[in-house]
């Protein structure tokens, strides 16, 4: 089974935010540009077992993608999907957006310190974590697919998430892109701290980056610490998959180490609803007491169930 903890869906692009909007318009990074709709989405994760739908909201950026929007896509496949609420801890409403989140069956927080305009430390984002924690909502810390100029680039590092930890041990607490482009940072939060982890998404395309980064976690032995995302739209759960299985193919035939296969696996099959204690209804393919749910009992393919996917082209799967 294959969990995605980081994917995005909107209506239109404009719901990022003006900036944004003409960043994903442009499609500087992918020919064609970046389609977030429900139908792509749907179409995205078909490949995949699980996924956690993300929203986002910022005042700075006049960005929301609304609580009910997710709920919504949630909705249309309860059994596969959870959903991530987009909060600005920031906005003077975020108690009251808090609240909605839960009311709607959300059962995680997406921030992102640059696009909001705070450092992770600020008064007012404390008290936000404080009530995540009591309330055992788990932390993603993500940036919404690309940089805009608008937002502040210095907030995004690791670092300070260190005194959260320290000051809320029992936050569970996300970081995207391992943290890039201050991976080091990262690995020592992973190490240090029992309630932090991290994701692949945005660099699941970037394959050398993706090697390095997953082999220093290797040998730092916080491996089991790191989930499988891959930032859909900015990047295809499929592809992303793929270039997991495939990154010991920079080890053949060198003296570059590699890592063990069972280790790659078990990122794309990490469960995020049992190892970050979400309390999200019952995914296909996880187990519940006297479930007979008959989707439960028949789940959707995994990319490494599929004859079709990219089997003679990754030496990695001989």
């Amino acid at each position: 089974m294959i969990f995605d903890v980081l994917t995005r869906a909107w209506h239109s692009p404009e719901q990022l935010g003006f900036e944004l909007a003409e960043g994903i318009r442009s499609g500087t990074r992918r020919p064609g540009g970046f389609d977030g709709t429900i139908g792509a989405h749907t179409r995205a994760i078909d490949c995949i077992g699980c996924a956690l739908v993300h929203g986002f909201k910022s005042q700075a950026l006049s960005a929301v993608i609304p609580h009910e929007f997710i709920a919504d896509i949630v909705g249309r496949q309860p059994q596969r999907l959870a959903g991530i609420a987009g909060i600005d801890p920031m906005s003077p409403s975020w108690s009251d957006d808090l609240d909605h989140a839960k009311e709607l069956g959300l059962v995680g927080v997406n921030i992102s310190p640059s696009a909001q305009g705070f450092h992770p430390t600020h008064s007012t984002a404390m008290r936000f974590y404080d009530r995540c924690a009591n309330e055992s909502l788990p932390i993603f810390v993500a940036r919404p697919g690309i940089l805009t100029p608008a937002m502040i680039l210095e907030y995004d590092r690791p670092a300070p998430w260190d005194e959260v930890a320290r000051s809320f041990p029992t936050l569970k607490i996300v970081l995207s892109e391992i943290g890039s482009p201050w991976i080091d940072e990262t690995i020592a939060l992973l190490a240090k701290h029992s309630g932090i982890y991290a994701d692949t998404s945005g660099i699941a395309s970037q394959s050398w980056r993706l090697y390095t980064s997953l082999l220093q976690a290797h040998e730092a032995g916080v491996l089991d610490k790191i989930f499988f995302g891959s930032g859909f739209p900015f990047g295809s759960p499929a592809a992303a998959v793929e270039a997991i299985y495939s990154l010991n193919s920079y080890a053949l035939g060198t003296n570059l180490p590699s890592i063990p296969r069972a280790a790659l696996r078990l990122i794309v099959e990490r469960n995020p609803i049992s190892t970050l204690g979400m309390k999200a209804p019952l995914l296909i393919g996880v187990s519940s007491p006297g479930n007979t749910n008959s989707a439960s009992m028949n789940p959707a393919p995994t990319v490494a169930d599929r004859s079709d996917f990219g089997a003679s082209q990754s030496p990695y799967r001989r």
